[in-house]
C-alpha cells in the first residue's frame, strides 16, 4: 500500500523503490529531452532546388558538409562534386583543405553535383535487363534459328555489328539542345571506322553518353572522357566550355578512340598507347568521308577546335584527369605549350581566331577593290 513503510531489515524492498524512482526519473528525462538549436544553417543547390542543412557547431567543415550530404540526401562522398561561386570552384573529396571552414561559404552559392545511391542502383539495374535481353537473342540463335541466305548480305558482319557496340545512347537532358547531342551520339555510333573497330576487338559498350564540361572542369585539370568499369560507360566532352557550340567531330571521335583502348588497358604504358594508335589508324581508314564532308556532318564542325588536347584522361578505368600545360604522358609530337597555363592556351587561341577572322576579312575587302577596278 502506499502508506505503508518496507521494513528496516528487507535491503530488497529498499532496492526496488530506489529502481522505481530511478526508472521513472529517467524516462521524464527522455520526455523533456529536445533537439538542439543548430548553430548555423547552410543553402545549397541541387538539381535546382534548395536545401537548408543544419550545422550545430560553428566550427564545422567542408568535410562535415560531405558527411551532412551523405546521410541526409544520399550521395556518397565517391560521388560528390561542390561547385562554389564566386572564386572557390569545384571541390570534391577528399578535399585538398579537409578545414575549410563552412562560415566562410555561407554567402557563397554551393551547387551539389552527384548520383544519389538510387541513381546508381536504376542504371545498374537498367544495365542488368540489357544484359539479360542480349543474352535471351544469343540463346535463340544457339538454339539453331536459322537465318535465310542472302548473297548480297554479310549477316555474320550485321550480327556483330548488333553485338559489338553502343547499346544504348543517352544526352544529358537538362543541358541546351539535347536532340542536337543525341545526333552527336549517334553519328559516333554509325560511323564507319569506329564500327568497323569495335567489331575487329570486340568491343561492347553500354552506354555512350555526354559529359557536362562544368563538372569536369578545375583550374587545374579538364577532363575529356571517362571509361568507367572496362566499358560499362563512356563518356565524351562535346561541348565547349562555354557552352555556346560543339566541338570537331573529328577531335571527339579521336577521344572516343582513346577511351575504347582503356576497355582493355587502364595505364597510359606501351600497351596502351600501341592499341590507341591502332585503332586510330583503322577509324581513319575505314572512314569512307575522308576527304570531303557530307552534309550531315556540317553542323559538328568546329574549325577552331585543333584538337590540341594530345590525351583525353588520366587512365584508369573509372575516368580520370587530364591537366592542361602538364608534362604527364604527353606524346613527343605534342605542341610546344606545354609550359602554359590553360588560360594561357585559350587566350592564344582567341588570339589565333581573331587574327584569322581579320586576315579573312582583309582578304574579302581587297577582293571586291579588286572587282571594282
Amino acid at each position: 500500500m502506499a502508506g505503508v513503510l518496507p521494513r528496516s531489515g528487507s535491503s530488497k524492498d529498499v532496492d526496488i523503490i530506489s529502481n522505481d524512482a530511478y526508472s521513472h526519473s529517467s524516462l521524464s528525462d527522455i520526455e523533456d529531452e529536445v533537439e538542439p538549436e543548430a548553430a548555423f544553417r547552410l543553402t545549397i543547390h541541387l538539381h535546382g532546388k534548395a536545401v537548408e542543412l543544419p550545422f550545430y557547431q560553428d566550427d564545422a567543415t567542408i568535410g562535415d558538409l560531405s558527411d551532412t550530404v551523405a546521410e541526409e540526401l544520399h550521395i556518397p562522398p565517391t560521388n560528390q562534386k561542390f561547385h562554389i561561386t564566386p572564386k572557390t570552384g569545384l571541390l570534391k573529396p577528399p578535399f585538398k583543405d579537409p578545414t575549410l571552414s563552412l562560415q566562410s561559404l555561407r554567402e557563397k552559392r554551393i551547387v551539389v553535383m552527384g548520383a544519389t545511391t538510387t541513381e546508381v542502383e536504376e542504371l545498374e539495374s537498367d544495365i542488368q535487363e540489357r544484359n539479360a535481353r542480349m543474352n535471351k537473342r544469343r540463346a535463340a540463335l544457339q538454339a539453331g534459328r536459322k537465318v535465310k541466305a542472302n548473297k548480297h548480305k554479310d549477316w555474320k558482319k550485321v550480327q556483330d555489328e548488333a553485338r559489338y557496340t553502343f547499346h544504348t545512347i543517352r544526352p544529358l537532358p537538362y543541358l541546351p539542345n539535347p536532340e542536337k547531342s543525341q545526333r552527336f551520339l549517334e553519328r559516333l555510333r554509325e560511323d564507319a571506322g569506329i564500327k568497323t573497330s569495335m567489331r575487329k576487338h570486340g568491343f561492347a559498350v553500354g552506354l555512350l553518353t555526354e559529359m557536362n564540361p562544368a563538372e569536369h572542369t578545375t583550374h587545374e585539370s579538364r577532363t575529356l572522357g571517362l571509361n568507367r568499369n572496362r566499358g560499362e560507360v563512356i563518356e565524351l566532352r562535346l561541348r565547349t566550355d562555354a557552352y555556346d557550340g560543339y566541338r570537331d567531330y573529328k577531335v571527339i571521335r579521336k577521344t572516343l578512340c582513346h577511351e575504347l583502348a582503356h576497355n582493355v588497358w587502364g595505364e597510359h604504358d606501351q600497351h596502351f598507347w600501341k592499341l590507341c594508335r591502332e585503332i586510330e589508324a583503322e577509324v581513319d581508314k575505314n572512314d569512307y568521308r575522308r576527304g570531303g564532308r557530307s552534309v550531315g556532318s556540317e553542323e559538328f564542325f568546329n574549325p577552331d577546335d585543333e584538337g590540341m588536347d594530345e590525351e583525353a584522361d588520366g587512365g584508369g578505368w573509372s575516368g580520370g584527369e587530364y591537366t592542361l600545360g602538364g608534362a604527364s604522358g604527353r606524346s613527343s609530337s605534342a605542341a610546344p605549350t606545354e609550359s602554359l597555363s590553360r588560360r594561357e592556351i585559350m587566350a592564344r587561341a582567341a588570339e589565333e581566331r581573331i587574327k584569322r577572322q581579320h586576315d579573312a576579312m582583309g582578304k574579302e575587302q581587297q577582293a571586291k577593290k579588286d572587282a571594282a577596278n
